[in-house]
């Protein structure tokens, strides 16, 4: 009497089914959902997830960018070209065009990242999205590790970590009253590793700037930031140009990026294997201001 060999999934498969079912939740259980749309890898790799979870329908949500206007032209690039190949609907909300109307105030130091949750917000009010999907993992950072898959926000957008909703047996709760919101972490699961690997076995496209490169950097507290026009030398400094490439990318005028010879995914693939501190530690100047950086922006409705 012959055997049934019994069903495995792989890790992979595991994790994208997993995103893909919390999709289509939200597409279920919300008005005006939108994903939250960088073109980072995260973003990207949803994108690819989304495609899946509709198909063969197009992607029936908008995606939006909060647009800092400290961007990597490489990345700005490839936004709006993977956009126009699947027909999506962008919304840009601008800082610059914020600042410019008195809506917030740049500050000192000229960086950009905090001061772009009220625009969030207020775009988020403007077009009246109940749900946000974000590319937020746990491995990240602290304060991402305490996200719920469904992060619930209050009428003014802020997240608090005591009031979050339980998610046993992956029932996830939607519910909220008009003004509330929820923001939605499909891969919350995932590793940057895994996001490699899926990276890999999808072939998906990315900003040149993930794989190795020559560019021209200053060295600052340990991190490699390139020269640009957001980032200018000091008295003192010197620049060099050095191969690089990015883990993450966020404004130019915050996020550093690391020496490296992987130009390829498998090369990056090792490479990530082997690190032993996450992207956002590595190359993001933004959480390193204080302990609590993030958790004190997500509070105020940071994604």
């Amino acid at each position: 009497m012959s055997q049934t060999k019994p069903y495995r999934v792989s890790h992979l498969d595991a994790l994208e089914a997993e995103s893909i079912f919390i999709m289509r939740e939200v597409m279920a259980e919300f008005e005006r959902p939108a994903l939250l749309f960088s073109g980072g890898k995260d973003s990207i790799v949803m994108l690819r997830l989304a495609e899946k979870a509709f198909a063969p329908a197009r992607i029936p949500f908008p995606v939006m960018h909060i647009d800092t206007g400290h961007n990597f032209p490489e990345v700005l690039e490839y936004r709006d070209r993977r956009v126009a190949t699947l027909g999506l609907n962008l919304v840009v909300a601008s800082v610059q065009e914020a600042i410019d109307a008195g809506q917030v105030r740049e500050l000192p130091d000229g960086t950009r990242n905090r001061i772009q949750t009220p625009v969030l917000l207020a775009a988020q009010e403007k077009y009246r999205f109940d749900a946000l999907f974000g590319g937020a993992r746990r491995d990240e950072e602290k304060a991402r590790a305490k996200e719920r898959m469904f992060s619930f926000r209050d009428e003014f957008g802020q997240w608090d970590p005591k009031n979050q909703r339980p998610e046993l047996w992956s029932l996830y709760n939607g519910r909220h009253h008009p003004g509330e919101s929820i923001r939605v972490f499909p891969l919350s699961n995932w590793t940057e590793l895994d996001v490699w690997h899926y990276i890999a076995k999808e072939n998906i496209p990315l900003p040149s700037i993930y794989y190795a490169h020559d560019r021209e950097v200053v060295e600052r507290n340990g991190m490699f930031y390139a020269v640009n026009e957001f980032i200018r030398l000091r008295d003192g400094e010197t620049s060099e140009v050095r191969r690089v490439r990015y883990r993450t990318v966020g404004d130019a005028s915050q996020t550093a990026a690391v020496l490296s010879e992987a130009d390829t995914v498998e090369k990056v693939i090792d490479e990530v294997a082997a690190t032993r501190i996450t992207e956002r530690g590595a190359t993001r100047g933004d959480d390193r201001v204080s302990e609590a950086a993030m958790e004190d922006r997500k509070r105020e409705g940071y994604f």
